[in-house]
């Protein structure tokens, strides 16, 4: 098993930055993707932002490229969303995700990739 935490989630005005943080604890392993998906309301949930943890690839939702940066610390097992610039469209729950080992490319942003996921925290951007 794998539990999942996440922290960082904030109400900031549009332009702003936050940082999201996601620890992982239990069964990891070095070939595992983690990543970041939200879900607005009345929408479905949509991957963010992926690493891969053991090469350190990311990828990225057309959304968000060059505003928000995924990156990972293996010695802590955390992943942080860095996210720049916000727009209000941005505003959603946003959860940490953790797959079961390797994630083939073309479901790297697709929720059924991943097995484990945290509990979500609130990202509000107002105008």
């Amino acid at each position: 098993q794998v539990q999942l935490v996440e922290s960082g989630g904030d109400s900031v005005q549009a332009g702003g930055s936050l940082r999201l943080s996601c620890a992982a604890s239990g069964s990891t392993y070095s070939n595992d993707y983690m990543g970041w998906f939200r879900q607005a309301p009345g929408k479905e949930r949509e991957g963010v932002a992926v690493i891969d943890i053991g090469s350190g690839g990311s990828y990225y939702a057309d959304s968000v490229k060059g505003r928000f940066a995924i990156s990972r610390d293996g010695a802590k097992n955390t992943v942080y969303l860095q996210m720049n610039s916000l727009k209000p469209e941005d505003t959603a729950i946003y959860y940490c995700a953790r797959s079961r080992g390797p994630v083939v490319p073309r479901f790297r942003m697709r929720a059924i990739a991943y097995g484990y996921w945290g509990q979500g925290t609130q990202v509000t951007v107002s105008s």
